[in-house]
């Protein structure tokens, strides 16, 4: 006997049946995100529905860098319980792959390569650096584009007009981590590399293509100082809050939807600096 109760289909006799559920494209799955890539790194839980833009924040949870390997587990954990779930309902992964700290990223991949790989469940990859990007003013963002329902915070992703943008973080030694991005429906990405302070700020000031009479690009980005050095130079600056997880999250949601994520031993740190190591290694004689 075959009976259709509440959306399952119930195979059996009414006193001896087992539940096959029927697929739900509907229903809501669990999102993690992380970013383990500096002293600002966090830990997001989100709700999405499959077919659906809207990212739905249940909790932002702050980690203290430089500790990341000693509460990063136990915090997935605390963050699942708390909401009465585990490791199990957890649906798919977004994770900041950097750059940054090359220790804190090691940590945070390796932790979302070890979940993902036992769920078998999807990984999406998301630069900092377009974190960064798409925080600024008119763009997608959780804190700017939400709606409240029962406490949770909705992020959405409205339509919005084509730009360039030069992301920027201060990656320390003089130097600035770059990604020049074209922001629309869908993020492009021409290039993100690594430049010294005077490299960086003369790039900036160079007309976008197709604009000669434009003083150069807009730049974002969350570091105070490095701000100040960009509007000293003249240039257009727009000074955002550090980028969390919920951005991630938002981010990472619209590449798994059209299909853009990595199977775990594909997931690699996005580090764009070499390693101190790398750098001064003697080549092999």
């Amino acid at each position: 006997m075959v009976i259709l109760q509440s959306g399952n289909l119930v195979i059996g006799t009414p006193t001896s049946f087992e539940i096959a559920k029927l697929p739900d494209y509907k229903m809501s799955h669990l999102l993690l995100a992380t970013d383990t890539s500096g002293k600002n790194g966090s830990l997001a839980l989100a709700r999405v529905t499959p077919g659906q833009s809207g990212v739905e924040i249940v909790e932002v949870v702050p980690l203290a860098g430089g500790a990341f390997s000693a509460q990063l587990v136990p915090q997935i954990a605390a963050l699942l319980e708390k909401h009465g779930h585990n490791k199990n309902h957890l649906g798919a992964f977004a994770v900041a792959s950097g750059p940054g700290s090359f220790t804190g990223l090691r940590v945070g991949l390796a932790a979302i390569k070890a979940l993902a790989e036992a769920l078998q469940k999807p990984i999406a990859a998301v630069s900092l650096l377009e974190a960064v990007a798409c925080s600024g003013a008119g763009q997608p963002h959780p804190r700017n584009h939400q709606r409240h329902q029962a406490g949770h915070h909705f992020a959405q992703a409205p339509d919005h007009a084509h730009s360039r943008v030069l992301a920027a973080l201060d990656a320390g030694r003089g130097d600035v981590y770059i990604g020049d991005y074209e922001l629309g429906r869908q993020v492009r990405r021409p290039a993100e590399r690594l430049l010294s302070r005077e490299e960086f700020l003369v790039e900036a000031s160079r007309p976008e293509a197709g604009f000669p009479e434009a003083k150069g690009r807009s730049v974002v980005t969350p570091d105070a100082v490095l701000a100040e050095t960009v509007r000293t130079a003249g240039i257009q600056v727009e000074l955002i809050e550090y980028p969390n997880s919920a951005v991630i999250a938002r981010l990472g949601w619209e590449r798994i939807q059209r299909g853009e994520t990595v199977r775990p031993e594909e997931l690699e740190a996005n580090y764009i600096r070499r390693s101190d190591a790398e750098i001064f290694s003697k080549p092999a004689s």
